[in-house]
């Protein structure tokens, strides 16, 4: 349990201390984040604010992580998933802000990227830490082999999270305080399932995360970018894999799941009828151009996350105590 407390705790601290000596370096470089026309007018004062942030949530997390997180195979393999992403954001955020590419990779180059995350990640953990193909049901408390089809679900958790994630960091401080609430849960969820490692690397994450929102919540003086939004979502999927809870992360990541989907009912809808379902995508832009304020609109979905997160703790101990 220190080992968990020591582990937030730096990571927090360390992203206090380094954000102030990151961010003046991401100025000076001019990786100033774009701000797209076609969003809220709100948001055009946003140009120019310094991107690529989410290298000080890797750096916060990376090094509790090495020190209290042991050195079991699947911290190592959480921190390949997480560094991995974070470089294909890294790449993705460089080639926009600073060769000036507005679209970034192309999607076939950053697929490739998440593909060969996924297989990695599939490989690892069926053929040398005896994960199986098995997947846990939740509430119903017992396990279904999905065989073959178990490399393809990881991707779609991989693929699905990753961006879901990444759909969600288009307010100050929304995808940083959404993804402290989740880690913490699977800190709780990590324990319950005798993984005390991936406990640390949890708590590591939260407070990281929790760090980083110091810079990023509204004003931001930062922005996580890709190469932190793909980042936490490769860690939250990695960790959901190796505790066999891909089907709980739907739920302890209710708010990313919502983001995503408003995006494909948008875009289902205007190609089948010509009409929107929202007047913008994500839905956290629905409620701005509704009235909301932005810290309104962060705020409750911040507590939407906490809600999710205790709804999926809940089935989590309904599940372990028999099912339904």
């Amino acid at each position: 349990m220190q080992e968990l407390l020591y582990a937030s705790a730096m990571a927090f601290i360390i992203a206090l201390i380094i954000g102030p000596l990151i961010i003046p370096v991401l100025s000076r470089l001019k990786f100033g984040q774009s701000i797209r026309q076609e969003g809220p007018e709100s948001h055009y004062a946003k140009a120019g604010t310094p991107t690529m942030g989410g290298i000080i949530i890797l750096i916060a997390l990376i090094i509790p992580v090495l020190i209290y997180g042991g050195k079991s195979p699947e911290i190592w393999l959480a921190l390949f998933v997480t560094i991995g992403h974070g470089l294909i954001g890294f790449l993705d955020d460089f080639i926009k802000v600073v060769l000036k590419r507005s679209l970034g990779l192309k999607a076939r180059q950053k697929l490739l990227g998440q593909i060969f995350m996924a297989v990695a990640l599939a490989y690892i953990v069926t053929n040398y830490m005896g994960r199986g193909t098995d997947v846990w049901i939740p509430l119903l408390g017992f396990t279904v082999d999905f065989g073959p089809l178990y490399y393809v679900l990881i991707f779609l958790v991989l693929i699905g999270t990753t961006n879901a994630v990444n759909l969600t960091d288009g307010l100050d401080g929304l995808a940083a305080g959404t993804t402290t609430v989740a880690a913490v849960a699977y800190a709780v969820i990590a324990m319950s399932f005798a993984k005390p490692d991936l406990a640390i690397f949890c708590v590591a994450l939260a407070g990281a995360s929790l760090g980083f929102l110091k810079y990023n919540a509204n004003p931001a003086k930062v922005f996580m970018g890709d190469t932190g939004s793909l980042a936490l979502g490769g860690a939250l999927a990695a960790v959901a894999v190796m505790t066999k809870t891909e089907l709980l992360l739907v739920i302890v990541g209710g708010v990313f799941v919502l983001e995503a989907c408003s995006v494909i009912i948008q875009v289902v809808s205007f190609k089948l009828t010509g009409k929107r379902v929202f007047r913008m995508s994500p839905i956290h832009h629905h409620f701005e151009l509704s009235g909301w304020s932005e810290k309104k609109v962060v705020t409750v979905f911040w507590l939407a996350g906490v809600v999710c997160s205790l709804i999926a703790l809940i089935i989590l101990v309904v599940s372990q105590t028999g099912g339904i």
